[in-house]
């Protein structure tokens, strides 16, 4: 009963505008059915193999793509990176059994042997998809949200691209960013974020398929989400369409995918009425939802879809030659495409080798130079390292001699791009809304927009609003695009907001740079509802992320050459919110180590004492170093970055940190940093941290009220000297 109903609701809601019912359409053939069964075979084969898995939603799903890979999409199996392609991305990510089969029928690496692997170990098909692991999978999904997020950030990329480099009669970029998604991913409040943005910069390139099938883990949508998706939709200034009966009507998913590519200056959504584990005992319902199918109910949908049912995993020789075909297609379309990319290189030379550097992500050595420039120009000047941070963003910027004009009147998107040298990935970012707190504006850079009041696509600075969630996501999907080093930029409080996608871009590699500015109690009167506590650890313990906490210029120069020389890492760079002085014996090479020696020991026989900080607190390290000298040898270290130190040698770290004297009871050594104390007894006995929330004063009140002063360091160590 409730698959009959599903099969058959339109919804009470459904907007005037759109097709509510079935409509005429051209009719597809026979082939194209047994596509979308096979499809559906293998959404039910691979969980029930692996014993665990999600089958309704690839069973629900295959019409749509069959529709996008077998009719739609451009692509090139055998060059996956290929530049113009279509991207596609599975919001939905637990159907990734969806996607790895159409890989597979694509003529993608990925073998029906690699398909019976799902979900084991060290297998190209996890149980969501993760980038990286098989090629086609454009970015990592499974967290709701992320996907179509993440499509947002491939979407400003394609624009971007299109917008700088197609000349007359050279329309080298067309492509297109297509997503599925289902009622999950649009509960979701990066999904809300990254959509609203979407809408409101007109990104037509991008294209939603809604897999609206009204199930949830727990039951029927009803239970929980009841709003009208397409109104909401409208409102965020994207085109809207309704596809009544997306389980069979090829046709009209094809129109609707056609008319949505017509529309140039809105991105599309085409809700695609489907039913969850479609032709199974329990259609349209939860129980399809996370579970593997019966061997019973297996059998019956193989017959009841004209499959054979003593196979699996089986690819019927229709289907075959229908995917051999497309494959064909895509081929010619490619070369076409060499082709044409050939001759805009004899036209545009320039263009077309900075294209092709970008794609490499090397970063000119000639930058490195322009950060030491902008830290040697710091000296002896009181700065916060937040304003030290925008220095270094311009630095690399204006650094280049060449501005290549890429169009009438038009200077090069990327103002970083060598003609004549080796190219630094373009830079692309922008703020949440804390454009002069974060210190990110790129001086004489326009505002990405397709508004021309505003700006245009060629821009590239990005005004996120209000949207961390949101911004970090779309930064994932734009290093994801392929040549990209994003950046965005909040307090980092509010870091914790974006986490989820913070923790992916780690996960899948991806080398974004978090300005992370007003980095602890140091903020002040804004209070503890900004005041990062806890985030600093929280940041140092996720895996393949660089967490740096510069303490002056030297050190904000080391925390952008951390983040240039790992393009496969998230960095989170932490600032200051006030003036810190320029320290005497930082330095720039030994900050890139992660921890390093910025005042050393005289070795005048006195009790040896080893002080370590970051950030904004080493200047309380070294005002203690002073007054303990009477009675006291001490060495200065500056902790820059946890993970790096992490990662050097242990002969290393004995050298800096000198461990073995430490528990011989010879040295004392004590950590000050205005965060959460989680981790430091793997190097220090004394800790000058923070064990509750801060509060609302000027910034000397707070250091004074919570012990961060050389004054108290110095007796904290006394104090614990005492107790030897």
């Amino acid at each position: 009963m409730v698959a009959a109903r599903r099969r058959s609701e339109n919804g009470p809601d459904a907007d005037a505008g759109h097709a509510t019912k079935k409509q005429a359409t051209d009719v597809l053939t026979d082939v194209d059915k047994l596509c979308v069964n096979t499809i559906r075979g293998f959404g039910a084969d691979a969980p029930a193999a692996a014993k665990s898995g999600h089958p309704g939603a690839p069973m629900g799903c295959a019409p749509m793509a069959h529709c996008l890979f077998g009719h739609v999409m451009k692509f090139h199996g055998k060059d996956p990176n290929w530049f113009n392609r279509d991207r596609f991305v599975l919001s939905n990510g637990h159907a990734c059994v969806l996607q790895y089969t159409m890989l597979h029928l694509a003529g993608y690496d990925m073998s029906i042997e690699d398909i019976k692997q799902f979900r084991k170990l060290h297998s190209k098909t996890p149980g969501h998809p993760e980038a990286g692991h098989a090629p086609g999978i454009e970015v990592t999904t499974g967290p709701l949200g992320q996907g179509i997020s993440n499509a947002v950030g491939l979407a400003i990329g394609a624009h971007h691209i299109a917008a700088k480099y197609n000349k007359p009669h050279f329309t080298i970029f067309d492509n297109f960013v297509y997503c599925i998604c289902g009622d999950g991913c649009l509960q979701e409040g990066v999904a809300s974020e990254a959509c609203s943005l979407a809408g409101h910069l007109g990104l037509g390139r991008l294209i939603v398929l809604y897999d609206s099938n009204k199930i949830t883990i727990d039951g029927d949508t009803s239970l929980s989400f009841t709003e009208n998706v397409l109104q909401r939709f409208a409102a965020y200034g994207w085109h809207t369409q309704t596809v009544a009966d997306g389980d069979t009507d090829l046709g009209g998913i094809l129109q609707a995918i056609k008319k949505a590519k017509a529309v140039t200056n809105k991105p599309s959504i085409i809700e695609v009425r489907t039913t969850i584990g479609y032709a199974s005992l329990n259609e349209g319902s939860e129980k399809v939802h996370g579970a593997p199918l019966s061997a019973d109910d297996i059998r019956q949908l193989k017959v009841k879809l004209g499959l054979n049912p003593e196979k699996s995993f089986h690819v019927p020789e229709e289907t075959q030659k229908f995917y051999a075909d497309v494959i064909t297609r895509n081929t010619q379309q490619y070369e076409a495409w060499q082709a044409l990319f050939a001759k805009y290189g004899e036209s545009h030379p320039k263009e077309k080798e900075e294209l092709e550097r970008m794609l490499s992500r090397q970063v000119a050595p000639q930058v490195e130079q322009a950060l030491r420039d902008m830290a040697k120009a710091a000296e002896g000047t009181p700065s916060s390292t937040r304003a030290l941070s925008g220095k270094a963003l311009n630095a690399i910027k204006d650094f280049m001699p060449e501005l290549v004009r890429c169009g009438e009147d038009a200077r090069c998107l990327y103002a970083r791009c060598w003609v004549s040298r080796r190219a630094f990935s373009p830079q692309i970012g922008g703020s949440a809304d804390l454009t002069t707190s974060n210190e990110t504006r790129l001086k004489e850079e326009g505002t990405f927009a397709a508004n021309k009041k505003l700006g245009s696509f060629a821009n590239r600075y990005i005004h996120f609003g209000v949207r961390e969630h949101g911004m970090a996501a779309i930064c994932n999907g734009l290093f994801q695009y392929g040549c990209f080093r994003p950046f965005c930029a909040t307090f980092l409080n509010f870091i914790t907001y974006a986490w989820g996608s913070v923790r992916l871009a780690a996960l899948s590699k991806c080398g974004c740079l978090f300005i992370a500015t007003h980095d602890s109690i140091e903020l002040g009167e804004d209070g503890p509802t900004h005041q990062a506590i806890e985030v600093l650890p929280l940041c140092r313990a996720l895996p393949n992320m660089i967490c740096v906490r510069p303490a002056d210029a030297n050190e904000v120069a080391a925390a952008y050459m951390l983040w240039l020389r790992n393009p496969t890492r998230p960095t989170v760079i932490c600032l200051c919110r006030g003036s810190v002085p320029q320290i005497k014996g930082t330095n720039i090479d030994e900050a890139t180590k992660g921890c390093y020696i910025v005042s050393d020991f005289s070795n005048n026989g006195k009790q040896k004492v080893l002080i370590g900080g970051s950030g904004s607190e080493l200047q309380f390290c070294m005002e203690a170093k002073e007054l303990l000298s009477a009675d006291c040898d001490v060495r200065v270290v500056s902790v820059v970055c946890w993970d790096v130190l992490a990662e050097q040698t242990e002969a290393y770290k004995e050298q800096i940190l000198i461990q073995k004297e430490r528990r011989s009871g010879n040295v004392l050594c004590a950590y000050v940093e205005a965060a959460a104390t989680t981790g430091w007894d793997a190097f220090f006995d004394v800790h000058i941290g923070m064990q509750t929330f801060g509060a609302s004063a000027p910034r000397a009140d707070i250091w004074k009220a919570f012990g961060f002063t050389g004054e108290n360091v110095k007796n904290k160590i006394k104090e614990a000297l005492a107790k030897k």
